[in-house]
């Protein structure tokens, strides 16, 4: 299993980038995928899922109204369409797939299960983002 993750670059603020994740070796059938990003010496950190069940989608705070996951299970796809990006936006962007499952879509002691990492098996290299003037 593979996923490949593109799309990052170098952009000024306010511009936008459209993430992909091309996922190989696995049908996305039945499997949630999440983005992740990581900023130079912070944590990891989760961006947006979408489900594969009925789609559902969730964002972290600091993305809501500017980034816009899909997917394409045909194409084995999934997208990250970020606008009005903000410097606060560098870093790595990981795509991951897990099983989709409800839990993911709960929340519990102030987060979301779905940004724990544990539950994804299958993860993409990465790719940069940045965002400055």
């Amino acid at each position: 299993v593979q996923l490949q993750a593109s799309g990052g670059g170098s952009v000024q603020p306010g511009e936008s980038l459209k993430l992909s994740c091309i996922v190989s070796g696995l049908s996305l059938r039945n499997y949630a995928i999440v983005w992740f990003r990581q900023a130079p010496g912070k944590e990891r950190e989760g961006v947006s899922i979408i489900g594969d069940t009925d789609g559902t989608t969730y964002y972290a705070d600091s993305v809501k109204g500017r980034f816009t996951i899909s997917r394409d299970n045909a194409k084995n796809t999934a997208y990250l369409q970020m606008s009005v990006l903000k410097p606060e936006d560098t870093a790595v962007y990981y795509c991951a797939a897990g099983v989709d499952r409800e839990v993911l879509y709960t929340y519990y002691s102030g987060r979301y299960y779905w940004v724990n990492e544990v539950w994804y098996d299958y993860w993409g290299q990465g790719t940069q983002v940045t965002v400055s003037s």
